[in-house]
């Protein structure tokens, strides 16, 4: 039985061998206080921000590592029951770790799949896997660059001939937006709102750039406390003002990319340039992200077919074509 994982800050997600994409589920865990899973994934990610004082729900993988060691082992011992329930004998995984971790952050995350059932762990960097689910040759002597956007970090790599040239890991992705939206309304309103809450602001009304599917009118109304009194309260934000709120983590986003690109070998310059940038993870289907970084760096940026799912895909092609793919695969 062979399994590829997509271990993400906000979302996992499962390969298996000859079915696809059998699972995509919150990267959440609620537990009880003394340590008893109550709920795990989508349950889990209902109570974030509403559990009583008995029961935590917590995220167990924090900039794209793991966090909270034995939350994120039993989040991952769940989810392969789930996606491959009964006798599960010789599994195989292939798993994606950021391309910035420390040896220690990948023995975390290698060890944890190990506990859920793994009987041989594979890793893959992460900007490789979504290079490959989203189709670049990363195989051939040609210049290909990705930018992956994920909940916790942001993976910039220029990839030729099966290796990374030059990468950028950013611990910045879409739960920074969410904070950067947090911290707006706070300020600006006087109105403390949750995770929830933030992340709803950002598939309404977030953008980087303007663009013609979102209205420059457009309006969301948010419920919260109120910082002072502390009562129910509502606020009405804009487009305008959540696009200032998300310039920053919009801008170090940006500033990786210019960076990767300023130690990109001339040769590969001249291929991006020609071919573009491929935006993946769920931070591409931001409005407006795609034109911005064309603004910053002149070269064409455009969303990967899947954008959420090119990570997985990505370990999905190492899990089906294993032996011609097994070099791009580092052993653990």
């Amino acid at each position: 039985m062979d399994i590829g994982i997509d271990l993400g800050t906000a979302n996992t997600l499962l390969y298996v061998r000859g079915k696809g994409i059998v699972l995509n589920e919150p990267s959440v865990v609620a537990l009880k206080q003394n340590k008893t899973t109550v709920a795990v994934g989508t349950e889990a990610k209902a109570t974030l921000g509403r559990t009583p004082g008995s029961i935590t729900a917590i995220r167990p993988l924090r900039d794209g590592v793991i966090s909270d060691y034995e939350a994120a082992e039993e989040m991952l011992r769940h989810f392969v029951r789930k996606a491959v329930p009964g006798r599960r004998p010789r599994t195989r995984m292939v798993i994606c770790v950021p391309s910035g971790v420390t040896p220690v952050e990948r023995r975390a995350i290698v060890h944890a799949a190990q506990r859920a059932g793994a009987r041989a762990v594979h890793v893959i960097e992460e900007p490789m896997a979504a290079a490959i689910g989203a189709g670049l040759p990363v195989a051939e002597a040609r210049g290909s660059m990705v930018v992956d956007i994920g909940g916790g970090t942001t993976e910039v790599a220029v990839i030729s001939l099966g290796g990374i040239v030059t990468a950028q890991s950013l611990r910045v992705g879409g739960d920074r937006m969410d904070e950067a939206i947090t911290d707006h309304v706070r300020k600006e309103h006087g109105l403390l709102i949750g995770e929830r809450t933030a992340e709803a602001v950002k598939l309404a009304i977030g953008s980087a750039a303007p663009v013609e599917e979102l209205s420059e009118t457009g309006t969301f109304t948010v419920r919260g406390r109120q910082r002072l009194a502390g009562l129910p309260h509502t606020a009405t934000l804009t487009t305008q003002e959540i696009r200032e709120a998300l310039n920053s983590p919009v801008e170090a986003i940006v500033s990786a990319l210019r960076a990767t690109l300023e130690e990109c070998p001339p040769e590969l310059s001249g291929d991006i340039m020609e071919h573009g940038i491929v935006l993946t993870g769920g931070g591409a289907l931001l409005p407006g992200l795609d034109v911005r970084m064309t603004e910053a760096t002149g070269i064409p940026v455009f969303p990967a077919e899947a954008p959420l799912d090119s990570v997985a895909l990505g370990c999905g092609k190492c899990v089906e074509d294993f032996d011609s793919l097994q070099r791009l695969l580092k052993a653990a």
